[in-house]
Parts: structure tokens; C-alpha cells; sequence
């Protein structure tokens, strides 16, 4: 496992030491990126060492199989990576990339799980964050395995399962009337409180914010190494990316540059496709008009609660991406991300995140428009698992649960009927 050269501002490139724990550039507030040795890596690692160290090591199992491009620490793991790439079947080039298959029911447990270990390692107690709902559940769950605390600011609008899976793992949670950023501005505060209180720095919190601490995007970078593996060593036509914040898709173009680096993959990149609901498409818009940076999406509105982010602190990485891989932003509305829902579950079998439908839906657009082919191969990210949003589904499908729920009483620790 590689130790970290330095961490490097990806808005100025300005260099930071890793030797304790670290936000954002001190410089110019840029997200940072964890930076290693590549050349120690070249000499040291090899793409074929992965498959045999996961078949010879637990250690080695899920994401962390690529040990050799992760921080030299020791995971907080709870068996996160390594999803299912589901074939489909009407489309001979399209694979799903299930996302849903990880701890806590999403691509959240990569990062979340990364960032955390990390964490641990620097000594740090409570962390804070601000979630749509998917990060928040992640995080509750790496900080009880961890026995750290978790302070959890999410809409009160959420989904129900991240809020209950908050309270089960013992998070402190806090639901907010407003959006992600409005939870964003009430962290903040209490952090700016706490270092002006002069908080003992055990007590302090620390936020793990989207593309505020550098870790995340290392976790969810090995979507990209995985995919790539996954498909031998080779890489798509494109990868359709559900966007909210973005973390991942910043990752996986960053596995690629690292693979590259490496010699472990050739060719052309992926075009990369951000997908949005029209109900919050900061993204599209500032792509649609050829703007660096996107602007702050009003009263933004979607039942695809983890595309509700009316601007993410990343967008100029993004979209400097998307130009980079020749791709596109692409918005779709929730009638429309409802109705891919349903016919990819009656005619794939898989019940999609309203996020992942998201892409379904854009892909779908694409194919009718002809400007991709059913045989282009191209790699659909579905972000988490539908069961997790029941509640949201069904509302968007005025759906209620047929006559009445019989009463029943609890009888030497078995429930009857009454």
C-alpha cells in the first residue's frame, strides 16, 4: 500500500502536506486531490497482484482489492466494492453497475467508508456532515463500526430509510427545512462556533463534506479501477453517471489517469455523462451554456433526492470533464425517471434508484435520438438500491397499501394476529 506523496489542489495545483488531517486548499478553497509516488507504484505494483491477493486475503476483498492505490492505512471496512455488473438484456452493449449490492444500499458506502478510515487514522472523534440522504446513512454506519459519532444534518424531506438507518446506528440527526445546502451552512456554523469557543479538539467536529476532505473521491475512485477490471482491463464507449455532487464521477476520471499512469489500461477515456432531474439541474445548465462553474439552482425539486443538490462544490471539475471526454450533461423530468423505473424493473429485473434511473432515462433518450447504438458499450451507474426510497416511489406513484393493516399483539416474543 502506497504511502501519500502530498495532497494537490485541483483548482491551483498548490501542494499540501498529509501528514495531518486537511479540508480544502489553504490557498484558494479548491478540493484537494491525495497524490503518490507513481513511479515507486510502477516498480512496485502490478495490475495482475489484484486478482491474487483478493483470492489469497480477506484483507484484500471489495474495494479494497486495490490496496496498492489506496492510503497505507488500516480500512474501516464493512465489505463495501466489488458490485455486480448486470449484462442487460435488451441492450447488447449496455451493462448496470449495481451499486445498490453495497453496505447501507449505495455507492455512498465507498467513499464514506474511505473517508472514515482515514479519519481513524488521524485521531479524529466526531464528524460531521451534511447529506442528501444516502451520505448520511453511509457515514452512520463506518462511524458505529469505527466507535466514532456522527452528527448527521439532512432535509427533513428524505427518504425514511436514511433517517432511520441515522437513528439505528446511533447518529446524532438533525432534520433541516431546506436542502443540502442549507444543511451545509448549519455545519459550518457549528464548527466555526466550536473553534471560536476554543472546543477542546477531541470535542471538535470535523466535515466530511463532499469534495471537503480529500478521502471521499479516494473511495470512490475504485468504481473506475473496478469497471475497468471488470471489462479486462479495457474501458467503455461511456459511463453514464447519476450527479449530485459528483464525487464519483470525479473519482472514477481520476482511477483513470492513475491507470494510465500505471500501464494498466490503454485507449480512448470514456465519454462521461452527468445525468440530472430537470427538477435540479445545476450541471446541464452551466454545460448547455458553456459556463466553468454552474449557479445556484432555485427552489430546486426532485423525488430523486440525491440529484438535489442545487450546487456542488465540485461543479468545475465536473464540467471540465465532461468537456475533456467529448460527453454531456443531460436532465431528464420525474415522469420521465418514474417511467424508467418501471420498465427497467418488469423488463431488466432491477429496481433502480430514482438517481439510476436518471441515467436509464438519458440513456434511453440517446438510443431514440440515434446518437448512441444499442452495441456501443457503455457502463450505467445505478447509484443505489431502489428499496431504499419505497416511500418516495410510491408517492410518485400515488401508491398506497390496499385495505387495512390487521392489528396484532406481541404474545411470548410472537406476533399474532389479534
Amino acid at each position: 500500500m502506497p504511502r501519500i506523496a502530498f495532497l494537490e489542489c485541483s483548482r491551483c495545483q498548490n501542494h499540501v502536506s498529509a501528514e495531518a488531517p486537511q479540508t480544502v486548499c489553504p490557498a484558494c478553497t479548491g478540493s484537494l486531490y491525495v497524490r503518490y509516488d507513481m513511479d515507486e507504484l510502477k516498480r512496485t505494483s502490478r495490475r495482475d497482484d489484484i486478482a491474487i491477493r483478493a483470492a489469497a486475503s480477506p484483507a484484500s476483498l471489495g474495494m479494497w482489492r486495490y490496496s496498492a492505490v489506496l492510503p497505507d492505512v488500516t480500512p474501516v471496512t464493512l465489505g463495501e466494492g466489488w458490485t455486480p455488473m448486470i449484462h442487460s438484456r435488451r441492450y447488447p452493449g449496455l451493462s448496470i453497475k449495481e451499486e445498490g449490492a453495497n453496505p447501507t444500499g449505495t455507492f455512498k458506502a465507498r467513499g464514506l467508508g474511505m473517508a472514515v478510515t482515514m479519519a481513524k487514522h488521524y485521531g479524529l472523534q466526531h464528524l460531521a456532515v451534511p447529506s442528501a440522504g444516502n451520505a448520511a446513512s453511509a457515514l452512520a454506519a463506518y462511524a458505529a463500526a469505527a466507535q466514532m459519532q456522527a452528527h448527521i444534518f439532512m432535509p427533513q424531506d428524505v427518504p425514511f430509510a436514511n433517517y432511520l438507518e441515522g437513528i439505528v446506528y446511533g447518529s446524532d440527526v438533525t432534520l433541516v427545512d431546506g436542502l443540502i445546502s442549507d444543511c451545509a451552512h448549519l455545519v459550518g456554523e457549528k464548527i466555526k462556533a466550536q473553534k471560536e469557543a476554543n472546543t477542546p479538539a477531541a470535542e471538535t467536529w470535523f466535515d466530511i463534506s463532499t469534495l471537503k476532505e480529500p478521502y471521499r473521491v479516494e473511495g470512490k475512485k475504485t468504481m473506475g479501477y473496478e469497471l475497468v477490471e471488470q471489462l479486462g482491463w479495457t474501458y467503455p464507449d461511456a459511463v453514464f453517471y447519476p450527479t449530485g455532487g459528483g464525487v464519483g464521477l470525479i473519482g472514477m476520471w481520476k482511477a483513470f489517469e492513475e491507470m494510465e499512469q500505471l500501464g494498466w489500461v490503454s485507449g480512448k477515456r470514456p465519454k462521461m455523462y452527468a445525468l440530472q432531474s430537470s427538477g435540479c439541474d445545476p450541471i446541464v445548465k452551466a454545460f448547455e451554456e458553456d459556463k466553468p462553474t454552474s449557479e445556484f439552482f432555485q427552489n430546486a425539486d426532485t423525488f430523486a433526492a440525491g440529484l438535489r443538490v442545487p450546487k456542488p462544490y465540485g461543479d468545475y471539475i465536473i464540467l471540465d470533464i465532461l468537456q475533456q471526454s467529448g460527453g454531456k450533461a443531460i436532465a431528464s423530468d420525474d415522469a420521465t425517471i418514474l417511467q424508467s423505473i418501471l420498465d427497467y424493473a418488469r423488463n431488466e429485473g432491477i429496481f433502480l434508484s430514482p438517481e439510476g434511473a436518471a441515467a436509464t432515462a438519458a440513456y434511453d433518450q440517446l438510443l431514440a435520438s440515434g446518437e448512441l447504438k444499442p452495441t456501443d458499450k457503455v457502463v450505467l451507474f445505478n447509484t443505489g438500491a431502489g428499496l431504499k426510497y419505497t416511500d418516495m416511489t410510491a408517492e410518485a406513484m400515488h401508491l398506497r397499501r390496499p385495505g387495512s393493516l390487521p392489528t396484532s399483539l406481541p404474545v411470548g416474543g410472537i406476533i399474532t394476529p389479534q
